[in-house]
This record gives C-alpha cells, structure tokens and sequence, in this order.
C-alpha cells in the first residue's frame, strides 16, 4: 500500500519510523542471538574438550587458596570439584580434567562473562549489579561485612574510624558499603583500596591503614594465619550480609540446571554440613592445622532450609 506524502514530509517521516522500528527489532534479536553464542553452550564445550575449566582465588582462605605444594583447596573448590563430577555424570564422561585458572576481585567476573572458566569457586557475593553480567548458582555462606583491626588500638566500632586510614580489597562490594557509611556518618575516613587480601591485611600490619574492611570470614581467616592473632581483632556491628555463591556463564540455562541440581543435593543430602565442619570447625592441614573455630551463622543456616539462587540486592 503507497503512502502518500503530505506538504511537510509526513508520510516519509512515517517510513523512516517504521523502518526504524523494524531496524531497532532486528538489532535486539541479533544482541540476543549473539548473547546465547557468546554464553554457548558450555556442556558441549567441556564434552569436546573433556575439560573444565575452574577459577580460583589464591588468598580467600577457607574458600579458595593455594596450599603449601601452589594446589587450589578450600570450601567453595571442594564444591566446584562436586560440581564438575556432576557435570562428567551428566556428560557420561569416563574422564573430566580440571584445568585451574587464578583469578582476581578485579577480573573474576570478566573472566566468567567472557568464558575464559566454567565456574568461579571463590567468595564472590551474589547481587543484582553482577547478576546483568554472570550467573549464580545457591549461596554456599553468608558473610557480614566487618573490620579487622590492630587491638592496641581500641577501635571497637564505626565512629571510632573517624579521621582514619580504612583499607578494603579492590573490586569487592565492601568500597561501597564503607564509603556509604563514612558519608552517612560523616567519619572523614581516608578509603584505601589493596590489590587482594593479603595486601589489604599487610597494610594494618604495617600501619598504613588503621582498619580493613571485608567480609568477616575473610577477616577470621587472616586473622588466624598472622603471626600473632592477638594482635589483631574483628570488631564492629555488620556493615552488610553477603551471600557467596559460585559464579558461571549467565544465559546457559541447560549447564545452569546441572549446577544448581547439584548444589541442591549437596545440601538436601547433608553434605553441606560435613564441608562446613572440615573447613570452619576442624584443624586445617593446609594451613598447619589452624582451626577457624566458626559456628555456622544463623542466618546461613535458615538459608539453607530454603535453598535460592535468588539472593542479594
């Protein structure tokens, strides 16, 4: 059917929208296509590879660490390495290598988004901000943000920061919980930022900073392995709660379903509690036998009642 042109161009104008319009739907079927391809599909590629692919951090002790010979172990690798069992199950594999990969708070979730690894088995909090660039299987702890801090010094909660040196590790949810509260309450607070972990804690050992901020299991962690833990303590009333979960591809929903299948049996079969006691509650090989002494938190125990991939802001 013709369009007729009026005197100030209507009719072209109509065209133009139109075919813009069909332009623009053509453009988000293709971006959706292309998610899909980049997301691909990840069983087939560690069926054909017979491989897969696991990041780990070196520093997030319990979770994810080197040990003493430079092997990933911790709590969130033993739940990967359960997880990729699965995976060769579902695959009927008769071999499934695990190749290893570090990754950082910085890169972690580019190196999931990009598909560089197949799961990031770390302390990586679940939110909605990373939820638009990965995918999350169900919580495997709940963390609230605290302090460590130098016991000389006396700081027992917020307000005593005031003027004070505050380091927390680069890319983690912490910079914005600690900025928040240093506007809130007006602390003045000087925010530092270490590269990981041990940098940030070397920095209150060193006394660069007078405060670390981070998740207090971390803290606990690092903490323990000092070479005086009385020298230091976790102290302050909870900035946030943050629940860990293991990071994977986003928009693979069929490799998602393995994961989350297996995540769930592990806690439905109880095998989440023998975890948590070997890495919380018993004497650690890897680290000269240290025993964090950590109970299980209530509310990371009422999580686990109800288990979700549906947690975090």
């Amino acid at each position: 059917m013709a369009i007729r042109e009026g005197k100030d161009g209507q009719g072209s104008k109509v065209v133009a929208r139109r075919n813009a319009g069909v332009a623009v739907a053509l453009a988000l079927m293709l971006s959706v296509a292309a998610a899909a391809a980049h997301a691909e599909d990840v069983l087939a590629k560690i069926r054909d590879s017979k491989t897969i692919t696991l990041g780990y951090r070196e520093a997030s002790f319990p979770f994810s660490f080197v040990d003493q010979d430079k092997k990933p172990v911790g709590y969130a690798v033993d739940l990967c390495l359960k997880i990729a069992d699965a995976v060769k199950q579902q695959l009927k594999l008769p071999q499934l290598n695990i190749a290893y990969v570090p990754v950082t708070s910085s890169n972690r979730i580019d190196m999931i988004a990009s598909g560089k690894i197949d799961l990031e088995c770390g302390s990586t909090t679940n939110n909605a901000e990373r939820r638009k660039k990965v995918g999350f299987t169900i919580a495997h702890f709940m963390a609230s943000s605290r302090m460590l801090v130098r016991t000389e010094d006396k700081i027992k909660n917020w307000p005593d920061l005031r003027d004070k040196k505050v380091v927390t590790t680069k890319g983690t949810t912490s910079v914005k919980s600690l900025i928040d509260r240093g506007q809130v309450r007006s602390l003045n607070m000087t925010v530092l930022e270490g590269r990981d972990h041990n940098e940030s804690f070397k920095m209150v050992e060193d006394k660069a900073a007078d405060a670390f901020v981070m998740d207090d299991v971390l803290l606990y962690g690092l903490k323990a392995t000092a070479k005086d833990p009385a020298a230091y303590a976790v102290v302050g009333e909870p900035l946030t709660t943050e629940p860990y979960a293991i990071m994977l591809p986003k928009n693979d929903a069929a490799y998602k379903a393995v994961v989350d299948r297996e995540m769930g049996r592990i806690i439905h079969d109880g095998e989440i509690y023998k975890l948590y006691t070997k890495w919380f509650l018993s004497p650690i090989p890897a680290k000269n036998n240290l025993t964090l002494n950590m109970p299980m938190g209530y509310l990371f125990r009422e999580s686990l009642r109800f288990p979700s991939d549906q947690v975090g802001n």
